[in-house]
């Protein structure tokens, strides 16, 4: 399984718009791919919200080459560029994403080799939300070169100030934080990008520029998204937004168009559910062998943040870079021989370290084919089915003593045809309740290699 979308074989939708009528329209392709080629479709369980659009490249809930994942991040932030300063995203983007979605051999690495030429540095601050789009921010803070990079947070930290909060409207957990090191590099007047997966009205974001503005305003805010589905409705509360804060707010996004939804679809959805029996239930771990669990030591460089969680700056971005190949032949030493398919599997909001881990380790290990994703809070529905985009559903224990209680945490697509699973978790997720939850599922169908990533602490 490649991806989730259209190019890779049979459409990753094809099951759920036929049994509840769902429709993609397509609208703005300025990178040459559309709707259906950037993502799939499955059912939420979730009261509010009956289907999920499944991303091709985001790499969340469908293993992908993680160069794709990058390079199409990176694709994002040079349409961000573009606004910001009237140029030309590189000609060969665009079609380097579309054969990389066809699965061409070379193309992922090609997109993101090409898309990491140096430019020059674009101050700006880039805000991601968690937890979907924690590394999808990343790299578009990367693609600037300058820019600070922030995301927000379901997880309190002892030692850091609640900067400001908001709520995402449509999600099964709402509640974020934001948690800078240093706000003072929040409180300036420069371009403000607020990067997600996607843009269903609009809403969130909206919400966020106007919290923001309140504490520091600011001249000029794009959206960039990787899928535009708003309307007309949508896009005139943004400009209306715009003129009362006196701000310029844009939007980018790799795709636009348009999702079609019939109704009572939520009712429909919920009876979807209930009529089926998943391939991957809930309970107890596989009984029997297990496969061997290893311990990668990264040595993760001194004062190096694991993510934007509290900030990333332009310096920590070098740094990370230097260390990259070093830490991804740590990995590869590890995982012995005779192995053709590695999953590098991020935890949650732990998605930029996972992802350039990945990244390296696909480059170190030549003919591997290496493949990303991360665990997730999000229920869906798992459908053995090739039109469909999540295909099976590992469901464990909550392993980081969340604020908001223990509860249940899902794996999606992560099969017996692995062999090797590299997981990649912070310090605060590696508990003994990894050990005896999600840890057995995972060894029941791999050999798996434990990299755990020191979280950042502030200063004493």
């Amino acid at each position: 399984m490649t991806g989730a979308g259209a190019r890779a074989g049979a459409w990753a939708g094809t099951w759920v718009a036929e049994r509840l009528g769902v429709r993609l329209t397509d609208g703005a392709r300025p990178v040459g791919a559309g709707l259906s080629d950037l993502v799939g479709l499955a059912v939420r369980r979730n009261p509010r919200r009956a289907h999920l659009l499944v991303s091709a490249v985001l790499g969340k809930h469908v293993p992908t080459d993680p160069r794709l994942v990058y390079g199409a991040g990176l694709l994002l932030g040079g349409l961000v560029r573009a606004r910001l300063n009237d140029a030309d995203v590189p000609s060969r983007a665009g079609s380097l994403l579309t054969g990389a979605l066809d699965g061409a051999p070379g193309a992922a690495a090609a997109l993101r080799d090409v898309l990491c030429e140096p430019q020059q540095p674009q101050d700006a601050i880039v805000f991601g939300y968690a937890e979907t789009a924690t590394a999808l921010g990343h790299s578009v803070a990367d693609a600037l070169g300058g820019a600070y990079y922030l995301h927000s947070t379901r997880r309190p930290v002892p030692g850091f100030t609640t900067y400001g909060g908001f709520e995402e409207e449509h999600s099964h957990a709402t509640s974020h934080l934001l948690l800078p090191a240093d706000s003072a590099a929040l409180d300036r007047d420069v371009p403000m990008v607020l990067v997600d997966d996607e843009l269903s009205t609009g809403r969130t974001v909206l919400n966020t520029i106007e919290a923001l503005h309140a504490v520091r305003p600011r001249r000029h805010y794009v959206l960039a998204a990787l899928v535009d589905l708003r309307g007309d409705e949508d896009r005139a509360r943004m400009d209306a937004l715009a003129a009362r804060l006196g701000a310029r707010i844009d939007a980018v996004a790799l795709a636009a168009g348009r999702v079609e939804l019939p109704e009572g679809i939520l009712a429909a959805g919920q009876a979807l559910v209930a009529s089926l029996t998943e391939p991957t239930e809930s309970g107890a771990a596989p009984a029997g062998d297990a496969f061997p669990v290893t311990r990668a030591r990264l040595d993760w460089p001194s004062g190096l943040p694991d993510g934007g969680r509290h900030g990333f700056l332009p310096a920590h971005r070098a740094r990370l870079e230097k260390d990259l190949p070093r830490m991804a032949d740590t990995i590869a030493d590890g995982l012995g021989d005779g192995f053709s398919r590695v999953l590098v599997l991020g935890f949650e909001e732990l998605m930029y370290a996972p992802l350039r881990l990945a990244e390296a380790l696909a480059d170190a290990l030549q003919g591997v084919g290496v493949r990303y994703s991360t665990t997730t809070r999000s229920p869906v529905l798992a459908v053995d089915d090739p039109g469909y985009a999540i295909r099976t559903r590992l469901a464990f224990p909550s392993h980081d003593d969340p604020a908001d209680g223990p509860g249940e945490r899902y794996a999606y697509n992560v099969s017996a045809g692995f062999d090797r699973i590299v997981f990649v978790v912070d310090g605060p997720g590696d508990t003994d309740v990894l050990a005896s939850g999600l840890l057995p599922r995972l060894r029941a169908l791999a050999p798996v290699t434990i990299a755990t990533v020191p979280s950042h602490r502030r200063p004493a």
